[in-house]
């Protein structure tokens, strides 16, 4: 099973559990519309390819992960796209969940998917308990407070914003908590792959910054402009366009150089610099070339 089939059925299963008979119909659709479709899954293909890279010793624990990480990321999108935050009418090309349900539906919908990742977990570990509590740990610290999601989205109400620690907790935290995780499940270390997951997170933040700035909607997920609308932290605003770019190029080249010695470190970088391209904002692509 490849790593595309492993994080479906990984998000299936867990929808399934989320949604099973005595949920309300239009939460329990508002739940699959929120993750069905996905977009490009990249921060569950990096947990299960660090996994990999260590061994993949116990794919259902790689996998449970993984599928815990993307219920999480799919959480702070319905949320994040909330009136209260960015007001995003639309994500991944079809209305937000606000907009398609309402946003009491969306607030529960946010709230359910962050209990589901974490139901995930301990349901998929039961054979191997002694996981289960450093993997709850590692992705806790990946989306709550102090350095995680919740910290980076609590940073936009801030006076002043210190955007190394927003772009870190809002963006790079989640992807700490992927690499961690997929190197935990295969009785790796985390520590080695911190850099790697630095690095890369903030060239996330980097593109979408760029797309954001530029107008371009792109492959992002979501509304171009969003940033200056509301008043939030945007590299290009901070360096300039040349800049931003300068940027992204030399935080791919460190994912890349970030990635440990071990036996698929060629399939690591090798899918970096490949969705390095996908992150390039088509306005710029010919021009980058």
């Amino acid at each position: 099973m490849d790593l595309s089939d492993r994080i479906e059925t990984g998000m299936q299963a867990a929808i399934r559990y989320a949604t099973a008979c005595g949920c309300p119909q239009k939460l329990s659709d508002a739940f699959r519309y929120a993750v069905f479709p996905g977009g490009a899954r990249i921060r569950p293909r990096l947990c299960l390819a660090v996994a990999l890279a260590c061994g993949d010793r116990d794919p259902k624990v790689a996998t449970a992960a993984a599928t815990a990480i993307e219920l999480l990321h799919c959480a702070s999108l319905v949320h994040d796209d909330l009136p209260c935050f960015d007001n995003s009418a639309t994500r991944r090309g079809k209305p937000s969940v606000h907009v398609e349900f309402g946003e009491e539906i969306a607030v529960l919908v946010g709230d359910g998917l962050i209990v589901s990742a974490f139901e995930t977990v301990a349901r998929e570990t039961q054979h191997a308990p002694e996981l289960t509590a450093p993997l709850i740990s590692t992705i806790a610290n990946a989306v709550g407070s102090p350095y995680g999601l919740v910290a980076g989205q609590a940073w936009e109400s801030e006076p002043e914003i210190n955007i190394t620690a927003y772009h870190r907790a809002k963006t790079a935290s989640l992807f700490t908590g992927a690499v961690s995780t997929g190197a935990l499940s295969s009785n790796g270390n985390p520590l080695q792959w911190y850099a790697l997951a630095d690095a890369l997170g903030a060239a996330y933040q980097a593109a979408d910054d760029l797309y954001d700035a530029m107008d371009d909607n792109g492959s992002m997920g979501k509304p171009a402009g969003q940033d200056q609308a509301n008043g939030k932290p945007n590299l290009v605003a901070e360096l300039g366009l040349e800049g931003a770019m300068k940027q992204l190029h030399s935080l791919v080249l460190q994912a890349a150089d970030s990635v440990p010695d071990c036996r698929g470190s060629d399939m690591l970088r090798a899918m970096i610099h490949k969705e390095a391209k996908r992150l390039m904002p088509k306005k710029l692509a010919a021009s980058a070339a």
